[in-house]
């Protein structure tokens, strides 16, 4: 009896010591969701327009992404899609373009690659992943066939924002950011810079932005082949926030300097 139990359990870590060096593999793909909130007073004679620009922003922002994943490793990009036609609201056109963005992470090694094109120009910024301290909520939900629990993330950060003398002004802001992760699917991944959590992210909500899963598939019958970007000049994050910090300044300058000119305006944020 003792030799039976004893090559019943030998089975049974056998069995689970395959499981767990099986190569676990997956797709999820993520729809997104901007909040659009411009200051509007109903006596404003500019109320109508910026109506039609807050619709214009809300539609562009709606995007759709893939994280494709292993057990340690993590591939994050934007879907192309038709660019629909974007009307001018009172001679302002509003276009966003986000470029075409790859984030390679790599939790084992704590560290991440992302290649993006800003203004025409490839920057590969290579940096430590951000490791935030979650706070783990006893709450659950359903999305789709997975139970997902509840995460909370308390910082502040830091934005630039246009003043009523039409300056660049850079505020602080705190933000609460809420997860949903489920354990049924056993990564630390999630879309963006977002991870850390016993489980793949599903959801993701700062106040502004919505991340929500619409499709996951794991162990797809083809291989996945996650390959780190390696195109672009190299930048630590720190580095390419001073490039953008100086292209908003340059950009703002340079709007001051047309402003005036009874021109049709285009209004490009990103690329």
């Amino acid at each position: 009896m003792r030799a039976y139990i004893s090559l019943l359990v030998v089975a049974i870590l056998f069995v689970f010591t395959k499981v767990d060096a099986q190569d676990f593999q997956g797709v999820a793909v993520y729809k997104s969701h901007r909040k659009v909130d411009l200051k509007m007073d109903e006596a404003d004679e500019n109320a109508e327009m910026k109506k039609q620009i807050q619709e214009q922003l809300r539609k562009q922002f709606q995007q759709e992404y893939t994280l494709t994943f292993d057990k340690y490793q993590s591939l994050y990009k934007k879907n192309d899609k038709l660019a629909a036609p974007s009307p001018s609201v009172s001679g302002i056109k509003i276009t966003i373009s986000e470029g075409s963005d790859l984030l390679y992470k790599n939790i084992k090694e704590n560290r991440y690659s992302n290649a993006t094109e800003i203004f025409g120009k490839l920057f590969l910024i290579k940096d430590s992943l951000v490791n935030r301290k979650w706070e783990l909520i006893n709450e659950t939900k359903n999305i789709g066939l997975y139970t997902c629990y509840k995460a909370v993330f308390k910082d502040s950060y830091e934005t630039q924002t246009i003043t009523d003398g039409e300056e660049f002004e850079t505020v602080t802001k705190d933000r609460t950011t809420t997860v949903w992760y489920t354990p049924q699917i056993p990564v630390s991944h999630g879309p963006m810079d977002y991870h850390g959590l016993p489980g793949l992210i599903m959801e993701i909500n700062d106040g502004e932005l919505t991340l929500v899963c619409t499709k996951i598939i794991i162990n797809p019958e083809d291989e996945i082949n996650i390959n780190e970007p390696t195109k672009g000049k190299e930048v630590t994050q720190e580095e390419y926030e001073k490039i953008m910090e100086d292209k908003n300044k340059e950009m703002m300058e340079r709007f001051h300097s047309r402003r005036d000119d009874g021109e049709r305006r285009v209004i490009k944020i990103g690329g």
